[in-house]
């Protein structure tokens, strides 16, 4: 049987890598490559070495967090 290729994203939290590339980082984050390498660019969390773009995780999860909506903010209920 041969195994499914697709993403897994349990593997992917658990093999959490504090650097990824823009093509690793957009499947983690569940975003496409252009809105990733934005929001990667405004919380100032880019480096480049050489050639190679790493995006710092732990940075860009700070800033996400920024943009958290409380539950006043979002009405869960349905209401």
């Amino acid at each position: 049987m041969m195994k499914d290729m697709g993403f897994n994203y349990r593997e992917a939290e658990e093999s959490r890598k504090k650097f990824v590339r823009y093509k690793d980082g957009c499947k983690v984050y569940g975003m496409g490559v252009s809105k990733f390498q934005e929001i990667a660019k405004k919380a100032n969390a880019v480096y480049k070495v050489n050639q190679m773009v790493l995006v710092n995780t732990e940075i860009l999860d700070c800033y996400l967090e920024r943009f958290r909506l409380t539950s006043k903010e979002v009405n869960l209920d349905g209401e």
